[in-house]
This record gives C-alpha cells, sequence and structure tokens, in this order.
C-alpha cells in the first residue's frame, strides 16, 4: 500500500480515534484485498514506529500533574495511544510533529486516545476472512523499540 493510500483510508477518521470511526475504518478497509489490509498493518506500524522518539516520549502528559504539581510523565500505553492519536489526525499532523516537537504535545493529553486504531488492521482482516490474524509487521510499535529514537535508552 502506497503512503498516499493509507492516508486516504486515515483521512475517514475524521481526525480521531474514536471507537466508531475505527470501525468505519475496519469496515472500509475489510472490503479491500488482503494484501491492502496487509498494506495497511504495515504503514501503520512504520508510523508508529517513526514517532517511537525520545523528542516525544519525555514530553509530560499535557492535562496532568502529579501531587506536588509536577509535570506526569507518559507511560508506555500512554505514548502508544498518544503516537495513534496524532496518526489518527492524519498525514499533516503526523507530518508537522517532527518539524515542531510542541505540536505532539498536544496528543498527550487524556482528552486523545488513539488506542482504537490498533485494532483497525486485525477488525479488517477478521472481518474479510472470518479468522483472526496473529501477525507481525516489519516495524514494532510498542515504545522504545525504535532504537534509533531513543539512543541512550539500556537495553
Amino acid at each position: 500500500m502506497t503512503w498516499a493510500a493509507f492516508w486516504a483510508l486515515i483521512a475517514t477518521l475524521r481526525g480521531e480515534a474514536t471507537e466508531a470511526s475505527c470501525l468505519r475504518l475496519a469496515e472500509e478497509l475489510s472490503r479491500r484485498s488482503v494484501s491492502d489490509i496487509v498494506g495497511f498493518a504495515e504503514r501503520h506500524a512504520e508510523a508508529l514506529y517513526r514517532l517511537d522518539q525520545e523528542k516525544f516520549g519525555t514530553l509530560p502528559v499535557a492535562d496532568m500533574t502529579d501531587r506536588n504539581g509536577e509535570p506526569f510523565p507518559q507511560s508506555a500505553d500512554g505514548f502508544l495511544y498518544a503516537r495513534c492519536a496524532v496518526v489518527a489526525a492524519g498525514r499533516a499532523a503526523w507530518e508537522g510533529v517532527f518539524f515542531d516537537v510542541d505540536k505532539f504535545a498536544p496528543y498527550t493529553s487524556t482528552e486523545f486516545d488513539g488506542e482504537w486504531l490498533l485494532y483497525v488492521p486485525d477488525q479488517a482482516y477478521e472481518l474479510a476472512t472470518g479468522e483472526e490474524w496473529d501477525r507481525l509487521t516489519r516495524y514494532c510499535c510498542e515504545s522504545y523499540s525504535n532504537r534509533d529514537g531513543w539512543p541512550d535508552l539500556e537495553s
């Protein structure tokens, strides 16, 4: 799947990865070929992997502080969901954060939760084939898996 095709599908989310919008996307994707579903999964994983960088992951949660009023750090899951929210916001938002880290910060807010986007490829495959898909993608989307993005992270 081309990046253009991937971003066109992401645009159907209208900027947010809600349960309803992600189900619509999964249904749309399920009407395509299995190779398109796999291609979408690959692009999705790569988009998340590219965002897996220290400059984004060390930002505090936008609307939270600890009991001492100090910034609250993102958890591994929270960082993954924030990256999903950036992808769901579309190509311009995704590309924009690479040039201005401050544009990533709002997606760390608890108002943005892109978790539902993680399930789209699996849902689409199951809708298309009636089978569960235990897939692996070339890129791991889990937080801290991009070693180039976290050069000082110990293994």
